[in-house]
Order: C-alpha cells, then sequence, then structure tokens
C-alpha cells in the first residue's frame, strides 16, 4: 500500500461524500482488500476460523474486495461463502475517483477494520482519513527500514543480518503509523529477493492474523 495525491476534476466532490460515508457500527465486520492472490488474507481467514472469532469476539471476515476481477484471492474467498466485489481502477479517471468508489462498497458493510493485504494501489489521504484508526496494513521489512518496494533486494545489498515483516496502521504517510507487531527473519548466506522473500512471507502468515485478532478482542 501506498499513499499518494493526484489532482482530479471530481475532487471536491468526492471530499464531501467522505462526509457521507461515516457510518460506524456495533459489530466487528472486518473487510480485507486484495490485489493478486491473497495470501495473507488466505491466514487471515483461516485464523478466524480456528479461533472462532465469530463466537469469541463477535468478528467476521465480511468481505474480500480487490481491484482487480483475475485476482486468485476472489476465488479462495468465494469458496469459503466470503462476500467478494471487484471495484476495478482502470474503471476511474483518478485515484480519488477510484477511492471514492472503493470506500462506498467498503463501507457497505459497515466494518470496524480494514485490512490491506497485498493491496497494490495507492491510497490518497481522504481515503486513509476516512478509515483513521481502522486501516491496517503489512509491510515486508522492519519499519522504520525499507520503506516502499524492493524491500528485500535491499536489506541483502545493504549487507543486513536480519530482515523481517512489519504490521502497522496506515496513515496517510507511506509506510508509518503506529506499529502493531513485527516479524525478525534473518539474512542467510546467499539468500536472493526471492528466497527472503518466502522467508519473511512465512512469518507474515503468523504476525498478521495475531495483530488483527489483538484488535478486533479490543
Amino acid at each position: 500500500m501506498l499513499s499518494g495525491v493526484s489532482d482530479c476534476g471530481v475532487g471536491r466532490t468526492v471530499v464531501r461524500l467522505w462526509d457521507n460515508w461515516g457510518m460506524r457500527s456495533t459489530s466487528k465486520n472486518i473487510v480485507i482488500l486484495i490485489s493478486g492472490g491473497g495470501s495473507n488474507m488466505a491466514a487471515i481467514v483461516r485464523a478466524a476460523e480456528r479461533g472462532r472469532w465469530r463466537e469469541r469476539h463477535g468478528a467476521q471476515i465480511a468481505a474480500v474486495l480487490s481491484n482487480k476481477a483475475d485476482a486468485k484471492g476472489l476465488v479462495l474467498a468465494r469458496e469459503q461463502g466470503i462476500a467478494t466485489a471487484v471495484v476495478d481502477h482502470k474503471g476511474y479517471p483518478c485515484r480519488e475517483a477510484f477511492d471514492a468508489a472503493l470506500a462506498a462498497e467498503i463501507d457497505r458493510h459497515a466494518p470496524t477494520l480494514v485490512v490491506l493485504a497485498g493491496f497494490m494501489r495507492i491510497l490518497t489521504p481522504g481515503f486513509v482519513e476516512h478509515y483513521a484508526g481502522r486501516l491496517v496494513n503489512i509491510h515486508p521489512s522492519l519499519l522504520p527500514a525499507f520503506t516502499g518496494l524492493h524491500t528485500h533486494q535491499r536489506a541483502i545489498d545493504e549487507g543486513c543480518q536480519f530482515a523481517g515483516a512489519t504490521v502497522h496502521r496506515v496513515t496517510a504517510e507511506l509506510d508509518h503509523g503506529e506499529i502493531l507487531e513485527q516479524a525478525v527473519v534473518p539474512v542467510l548466506p546467499g539468500d536472493s529477493a526471492d528466497t527472503l522473500a518466502a522467508r519473511v512471507l512465512t512469518q507474515e502468515h503468523l504476525i498478521y492474523p495475531r495483530a488483527i485478532e489483538r484488535l478486533i478482542a479490543g
């Protein structure tokens, strides 16, 4: 996930829409945003089932949304009986318009928590503000180190002995916000970006559900 600003002729209209979509719900609905295979999403769904989040916390995965109709994670979500929807970013003239449409779809589920799980779109400050305190992300580095892209190769190039992943609250500033959980992974001799990424991903699948459960357990 990234945050950014773009110019759009509908900008003022979109800003007004945020005010109309500020509804909150006492139910603990989790909406997950993906762009691809959704392995972190799948880990969260499995954890919710194993941990009986509905019975213990009154929480459920209410929907999985994607900006890509061919995202493989949507298939898994449907197989689990989870509502899905696609908001294709290509159908909108600018980021603000896309974010407004995405927020409208998210808000249909009255989310307690919006979870970014490999959602590869730049988010506007208005979108982030609308979900302030409810928007979380996982980043494949030990923040504040290596914000942005190509984190694994950068860690190797810098000679780091350790890499990892970070679950954090989302703010308008790229890969910043309160750190909720981290996992440390050793960088091994001969590691490539791909081998390191695979090792980090196994830890992402552990810490992301854990951090989310702590939030919904409140």
